[in-house]
């Protein structure tokens, strides 16, 4: 009888051989279908990156969509909904699944198109024709009535905001008929029709009644943020405002408050403070720790240090999900050049100040802090040697590694230093945008049986350490990796605190495949294909 463990020791010993180049030229593995659409969906927002441009990433999305079956589809729109946070990526497959298969489509709508953002970006694609068709159908038109007649009225305000398309638009398109007069009213009031007063919601009548008192008398109104900056406000406006503003917006609007002298009356400071760092609210808010260090990074000379502080206690609620790894870790922080761009991609007059480097620096001084002991490795050329305090802040860790010089991409050279310098490890972690290039030039090539760098050097590190995992955290959208997925390799993309989640599972070996696609596979969809 054949001696399995002898063939599996052999099996795990043999190289992969590249079978593709990635962007930047260098040797790497393809990506399967479901990989690579699981990649672009948690990272991309269809804004130009260093390496691809927004249009190329869609017509990727759409082409990758064409090759997974439906019930893969649905739960990557929920998966990078609901775990992923992100936009954009989960309209444009909830659209595409309006034109696959309608059941489907029905039962996922209300789980991803969650808020009325989400639904003017859904109308927004179906209109577009990137999938086909560049009207709603009946399908579509249900589920966008059924949204509209299902939702509070706040919500339908809050939804107001935004165009192309707005509210209006959307309602105009529709035709929602409500069962109540009150409804048909305020759909009424939204298109900009003339509708009896006293039918509206009590906000809305506060709101019109505050827009006619010219001697702004009238109480402000508790309506959205971006209706009342339109109109002429007085210093006792701005304070409501603040009192009366989501967590979301005051994180997003410090400066204007400090601007606007919200921040001089006595107990201001410390409500604001005390908003932003209530554990509720930050869970509630579904916020990227990135978002946390941008707000911290951008708080100008007038927002005091008490607001300050209540951002770092914020980072620290939203990165509870980062797991303390029992054994030795090393984490391998890309600071390359290509790591410079906008961690939402380029977009014209809008690009994010908060790059792809500041995300990997935060991922690896978040896990410094639970993990003191752990090796820190910015790598760019090669490896940039650093002094870090684990102590430290997240913030003061991820601003030094944010700053460190950088050059090429080289995504082996952590692991050769690991080899070089004879340090045993548990764990390694990457963060980077696995973009490498300088350990495999231009002129590589694949069909000649070449495994990357990166593989050679953990196949050198797993003969001195055994049980060693590698976790390599991608947070920019493509379809090829440097490591390919299997037992003691896991690829994740994205930069929600899922990938802590993630990373969690992987250290405590509930991940064993190598890769997030059974995660996605766990969602819940009740249809039968």
């Amino acid at each position: 009888m054949a001696n399995t463990s002898i063939f599996n020791s052999i099996r795990k010993t043999l190289l992969p051989k590249a079978d593709t180049h990635n962007a930047a030229g260098g040797l790497a593995y393809q990506l399967d279908d479901k990989e690579a659409l699981a990649q672009y969906v948690v990272t991309g927002c269809f804004n130009g990156t260093f390496y691809h441009s927004a249009e190329g990433q869609l017509k990727k999305v759409i082409k990758l969509a064409a090759k997974v079956d439906d019930k893969f589809l649905a739960q990557t729109a929920v998966y990078s909904r609901n775990r992923a946070y992100m936009k954009d990526a989960p309209a444009l497959l909830c659209a595409i699944l309006a034109g696959r298969n309608t059941e489907l489509f029905k039962e996922v709508f209300s789980e991803v198109i969650d808020n009325g953002k989400m639904l003017r970006n859904f109308v927004q694609i179906m209109r577009s024709g990137v999938t086909g068709r560049n009207s709603l159908g009946s399908a579509s038109k249900k589920q966008v009535q059924a949204w509209l007649n299902r939702v509070h009225d706040d919500a339908l305000l809050y939804a107001s905001v935004g165009n192309s398309p707005s509210l209006a638009d959307v309602i105009k398109m529709v035709h929602p008929r409500a069962k109540s007069a009150e409804r048909n009213a305020y759909y009424g009031y939204l298109i900009g029709r003339k509708v009896e007063q006293s039918l509206l919601p009590e906000k809305v009548q506060a709101f019109e009644a505050w827009k006619k008192d010219k001697s702004k008398t009238v109480v402000l109104p508790n309506v959205p943020f971006q209706l009342l900056t339109a109109q002429q406000l007085t210093k006792a406006d701005w304070m409501k405002i603040a009192q009366n503003a989501p967590w979301q917006m005051t994180r997003m609007n410090l400066n204007t408050f400090a601007r606007q002298g919200v921040l001089e009356k006595q107990g201001m400071v410390q409500m604001i403070a005390g908003k932003l760092s209530n554990r509720n609210l930050v869970e509630r808010s579904r916020v990227f720790p990135y978002q946390l260090l941008a707000a911290y990074k951008n708080a100008s000379d007038e927002v005091p240090v008490e607001i300050r502080n209540a951002l770092q206690e914020a980072m620290e609620i939203s990165l509870e999900n980062v797991p303390e790894i029992v054994g030795k870790v090393a984490v391998c922080v890309d600071v390359s050049g290509s790591m410079h761009s906008p961690a939402t991609g380029y977009r014209k007059g809008a690009s994010s100040a908060v790059r792809c480097i500041d995300v990997a620096a935060l991922v690896g001084a978040a896990i410094l802090r639970k993990n003191p002991d752990a090796i820190i490795l910015p790598f760019e050329n090669d490896v940039v040697k650093v002094g870090l305090n684990p102590y430290d802040s997240v913030m003061t860790n991820a601003k030094i590694l944010s700053t460190l010089p950088f050059g090429g991409t080289n995504c082996s050279a952590p692991l050769r230093w690991l080899n070089r310098n004879k340090q045993d490890v548990d764990m390694v972690i990457y963060v980077s945008d696995n973009e490498s290039w300088l350990d495999s030039p231009h002129y590589g090539n694949f069909s000649n049986g070449n495994a990357t760098t990166t593989i050679k050097e953990w196949a050198t590190l797993k003969k001195r350490c055994r049980k060693a995992k590698m976790a390599c955290i991608d947070i920019t959208p493509h379809d090829t990796q440097q490591a390919k997925s299997r037992e003691d390799i896991l690829n994740i993309g994205g930069f929600s605190d899922q990938v802590f989640k993630l990373l969690a599972q992987y250290a405590n070996g509930d991940l064993t495949d190598g890769h997030c696609v059974s995660e996605i596979k766990k969602e819940e969809i009740k249809t039968e294909i």
